[in-house]
């Protein structure tokens, strides 16, 4: 089997049109996909640059709300594939070929762009999401669904069965023939050998096309569908049709399965935070597998010691498990445990700690943020406290069921 060949017979559909609503305020002038992530990235070149680096060439990404800044980013950082080599990623907005509305699910995108597979006509179809943080290579599972001979086949992770309970979990067989799908159950199915674990959809999907077609065009008729892939079209093919659960394995490291699902507040500060760690679970530092991103043209970074600090240890300065972006600039701070997106600037005697700094936000002096989000250029005033009283600032900001405090873009504290 020529895996190569079989991949350019696959054409990827990336779902980005959600509006992203459990991750407000951060979603509230742009879509999810395209919320920065680890200092220089946006969430969606992790699956970008899983399609990349799986030699996947054949790219449609569905938007839908707040679009403009994903089709910024993907026409200045992802515009890399030759059209003459039939290589592309294509930007589709809802064009209302068929149907006068808005997605109403996930299927429901695909059914209203079918024009896209009668037009390319490929074996198979990936369906991929556009807000999770992972890194696969996806040859791995075209391999397994064409040696079962599957007309679907899902992508599972591994997870202890306390914590699958927020997820859809798979019950397979010991074949890893899918067998049943719950939505958040009470209790989750083990894996077959593995009764401590169960396996967890990651929202990824390897169609036939055919099966597709046929089943997202029943999917339509019936008015008691969500029109959702997980919800829906699963289950429907689960009693009809050759379903398998590919267990997930990271790529260039077979003993490693990290996988985020940041569609919430909460989610997404810890994701940071797994970044920042000394020795983080999810390696973005692999030259085997890189990530790609927009790199915009900015300074280097500049940590100084302030004369104004200059009778502390290192004139004030401290920065302990942090990424620090381009053109940012700490100038006699503490900065513990925080991801700085391109830009920020950190002022005297300021201290930072488990937090997450947006592009071009300043922190004035005197200032402590604590566990908070602070997004796209805020200005955090002189002597400002955010994180430490969560009454005050809930009078003026999101606080997430797990306490961090989110101040919205552009706002003003003055």
């Amino acid at each position: 089997m020529n895996l190569k060949n079989e991949m350019k017979g696959t054409l990827c559909i990336l779902m980005a049109g959600g509006k992203g609503e459990r991750l407000y305020p951060l979603t509230k002038a742009r879509a999810k996909p395209s919320v920065r992530f680890g200092g220089i990235y946006r969430i969606v070149d992790f699956t970008l640059s899983n399609c990349l680096n799986s030699d996947i060439r054949r790219i449609y990404v569905l938007t839908q709300y707040r679009s403009v800044s994903l089709d910024r980013h993907i026409r200045l950082g992802w515009n890399i594939f030759n059209h003459e080599l039939g290589e592309f990623i294509e930007c589709v907005p809802p064009q209302q070929r068929n149907v006068d509305r808005w997605y109403r699910g996930t299927a429901d995108s695909v059914y209203q762009n079918i024009y896209i597979l009668q037009r390319e006509r490929p074996k198979r179809v990936l369906i991929l999401s556009g807000d999770h943080v992972y890194k696969m290579n996806y040859n791995d599972m075209l391999a397994f669904h064409i040696e079962k001979g599957a007309d679907l086949t899902v992508a599972g992770v591994e997870a202890p069965r306390d914590e699958a309970k927020a997820f859809g979990v798979i019950g397979c067989d010991d074949d890893f023939r899918i067998t049943d799908w719950d939505e958040k159950p009470d209790n989750p199915k083990p894996i077959p050998g593995k009764p401590d674990k169960s396996f967890v959809s990651m929202g990824v999907y390897i169609f036939s096309t055919e099966a597709l077609v046929k089943n997202i065009m029943g999917d339509v008729k019936d008015p008691m569908s969500s029109h959702d892939f997980g919800k829906d079209i699963v289950h429907k093919m689960i009693k009809s049709n050759k379903v398998y659960v590919h267990s997930f394995r990271e790529a260039n490291n077979e003993s490693g399965a990290y996988w985020r699902d940041i569609g919430t507040l909460d989610a997404y500060w810890q994701a940071n935070m797994d970044l920042c760690s000394e020795s983080p679970l999810c390696n973005l530092y692999d030259q085997g597998w890189p990530i790609r991103t927009y790199q915009e043209q900015v300074p280097p970074a500049k940590i100084v010691a302030s004369q104004a600090t200059s009778s502390c240890v290192h004139g004030g300065v401290q920065t302990v498990n942090c990424i620090i972006s381009g053109g940012c600039i700490v100038s006699g701070a503490k900065v513990v445990r925080s991801a700085l997106s391109h830009g920020v600037v950190v002022e005297e005697r300021s201290i930072i700690e488990d937090s997450v700094l947006l592009d071009k936000c300043r922190i004035g002096k005197d200032a402590k943020v604590k566990k908070a989000i602070i997004d796209h250029e805020v200005y955090i005033p002189d002597g400002s406290m955010i994180g430490y009283d969560h009454e005050l600032d809930r009078q003026r900001f999101t606080i997430s069921p797990d306490g961090v405090v989110v101040v919205p873009k552009g706002m003003s504290l003055d």
